[in-house]
């Protein structure tokens, strides 16, 4: 359980934190590959010489989120197939309940997030989530990702939040250890960013399973 009475701003990640990631890896690790083989008339070993060594070495960089570098290197229209599945965009549990909680105590809320602006107005395309937060910042505008510190260094400057009073949840540990090492106080980590998936069981932040977790009893 949070003290609220010590917060004042909350940051929020999107894809694994409010958002269910099952929609993401799915769309990368399966959808993608398979939808690849088929406009380009590849096999899936072929497909999967190519889209591997890709992810792995941009794996954490900004390129890794950018659907523009995609769309460039792989000669696709990347937001056009992404919609193709957008059904399975959806919240994690209660985190509708709780978005509308911080709002409703007037805290500042953001949503601070490594996806690219296309994905986030596909997701708020398929979610009540931008009518629940004052701001959405992305990694894009500041030209460094969540896990590098000039991020956060561009968001102080941008923003001009007390980071002893600011909350940030991340399903990303090694995003959190970025915010950490550049003041935040409150740090919070998501159990089980993909529903599909089975949920972490340790690791260095406090973990939530559920929204509620942190929301004050009824």
């Amino acid at each position: 359980m949070i003290d609220w009475k010590q917060i004042e701003t909350v940051f929020l990640d999107m894809d694994g934190t409010l958002l269910d990631l099952h929609y993401d890896n799915y769309f990368w690790l399966h959808y993608l590959p398979r939808r690849y083989s088929e406009l380009k008339e590849l096999s899936e070993a072929e497909t999967q010489s190519i889209l591997t060594p890709m992810f792995e070495e941009h794996a954490g960089s900004l390129n890794w989120y950018c659907l523009d570098f995609w769309a460039d290197s792989l000669d696709l229209d990347i937001v056009a197939l992404k919609r193709e599945v957008a059904d399975r965009i959806a919240f994690r549990p209660n985190a509708e309940t709780f978005l509308k909680y911080v709002h409703d105590q007037g805290l500042d809320v953001a949503l601070v997030t490594n996806a690219h602006r296309h994905s986030i107005e596909l997701k708020l395309e398929h979610t009540v989530l931008g009518s629940l937060i004052d701001e959405i910042i992305t990694s894009h505008d500041f030209s460094f990702a969540k896990e590098e510190q000039g991020f956060w260094e561009a968001l102080q400057k941008a923003r001009h939040y007390n980071p002893e009073k600011t909350a940030f949840f991340d399903d990303n540990e090694a995003v959190l250890r970025s915010a950490r090492d550049s003041g935040i106080r409150f740090l919070y980590s998501i159990a089980q960013p993909d529903s599909q998936r089975p949920p972490r069981s340790q690791g260095e932040f406090p973990m939530l399973d559920d929204f509620a977790q942190v929301l004050p009893p009824r």
